[in-house]
């Protein structure tokens, strides 16, 4: 068996994940007020509690299957989420209430908490020196997923609001097949640990991680530099609208520029930015490139220029790959499920906790009677946080201390 195709399964697995998000968008309005009733406005109401039900899921799940996948097994966990994956956006294509839906969008929070196990699995089957590109390829299939999901659900929904959660099941399930013949164990009986509720659940994983030496403010880091990318996708469509009159169109292909970049940096650049740079650097570079976007973005006017400069906002996804690598090493082995629980859960957190502070500030300073008109501040404030997560990356001693010994 070629040991490339475990590798581009994990890779398809997170791209299934994103496009499973991403294909169900451009119908959700429609689909919520067809089964539920209301205007528009109520159905964003619902969207929005939809979208937090599954954040606040991934959030809990995570260091859940992480902790699994350590005890017994990536390839288990991996395929009984995908099946259960397929089966959910079966019922989700068949709801006939509003309730029906929340209860699909929890399952699918829960299944799409399998992003920590892909992580580990990755690590597990990686070099040290490979891990960082590594976690690049799976941003890289995040990005592509990101692309292909909103697209291929727009043109999905010509043939009924239900048509993507179809197409959505059967991506999962084709890729549980492949997995089925091509996915190999990397969890021996010597590397297997106990599963145990307190580093399960996702503060007591927290906690267990932490005391890892060296691994606690990289965690901080690792939290605030979500925080602060977040910001693209809680306000983007809205600040399109505010600043630039965007219509839908424009705003679906500026999100699928962002993600091209995205991708092409996590999946091309990551490799040779940390093999000039080194880690440490590759990290700073994609900080200080976030900082500049985001400060950047709150002052431009000019659409069509924004249009052209959106590929180079995505170099600030290198960082994250690089940073994961170096908090991988950290770990031993058998706690790298643990580890990507952890990071799954931050993640998470970050998703429940970035649109509600950006969106916020999105509608204080876009009033038209505001006392500082300034629809970009949500960039501002997200330059201000990655600043913050910058400082304390640098002051980290423990950080250079794990790249030092790699």
């Amino acid at each position: 068996m070629p040991s490339r195709l475990p590798v581009f399964f994990i890779v398809m697995t997170v791209v299934i994940d994103a496009m499973g998000i991403g294909l169900i968008v451009p119908v959700m309005p429609e689909l919520i007020q067809e089964v539920h009733g209301g205007n528009i406005g109520n159905a964003a109401i619902w969207g929005g509690i939809l979208a937090t039900s599954f954040a606040v899921m991934q959030f809990l799940f995570s260091p859940v299957l992480g902790a699994l996948s350590d005890s017994f097994g990536r390839r288990p966990v991996l395929l009984v989420s995908l099946l259960v994956m397929a089966a959910d956006y079966v019922v989700m294509a068949l709801a006939g209430s509003i309730w029906l839906l929340l209860a699909g969008r929890i399952i699918g929070g829960i299944t799409a908490a399998t992003h920590s196990t892909a992580m580990a699995y990755m690590a597990d089957v990686s070099a040290p020196h490979e891990k960082a590109a590594r976690f690049g390829l799976i941003g890289a299939g995040f990005g592509i997923g990101f692309v292909i999901g909103p697209v291929l659900g727009g043109l999905l929904a010509d043939y009924g609001t239900r048509a993507p959660f179809w197409a959505a099941a059967a991506l999962a399930l084709a890729n549980a097949a492949l997995g089925f013949f091509v996915l190999r164990e990397t969890i021996t009986a010597a590397k297997a640990r106990a599963f145990e509720w307190r580093r399960a659940n996702p503060f007591g994983a927290l906690r267990s991680v932490a005391r890892l030496d060296g691994l606690k403010l990289l965690l901080v880091v690792f939290f605030f530099f979500n925080i602060a990318t977040h910001v693209y996708p809680a306000v983007w469509a809205y600040f399109g609208a505010e600043r630039f009159s965007w219509p839908a169109s424009t705003i679906g292909l500026s999100l699928g520029l962002y993600g091209i970049g995205f991708a092409f940096a996590q999946g091309v650049l990551v490799r040779p930015a940390i093999r000039q740079l080194g880690p440490r650097r590759a990290v700073m570079l994609g900080m200080c490139s976030s900082i500049a976007s985001f400060l950047l973005l709150t002052f431009i006017t000019d659409g069509t220029l924004l249009l052209w400069l959106i590929p180079f906002f995505s170099l600030g996804a290198i960082a994250m790959p690089a940073l994961q690598g170096t908090l991988s090493q950290a770990v031993p082995d058998n706690a790298q499920g643990e580890l990507q629980g952890v990071l799954g859960s931050l993640s998470s957190l970050s998703m429940i906790l970035s649109p509600v502070i950006m969106t916020q500030t999105f509608a204080h300073f876009s009033r038209q009677d505001a006392g500082l008109y300034l629809p970009g501040a949500p960039f501002l404030l997200a330059a201000l946080i990655m600043g913050f997560a910058l400082i304390l990356y640098i002051t980290d001693k423990s950080a250079r201390q794990i790249q030092n010994a790699t």
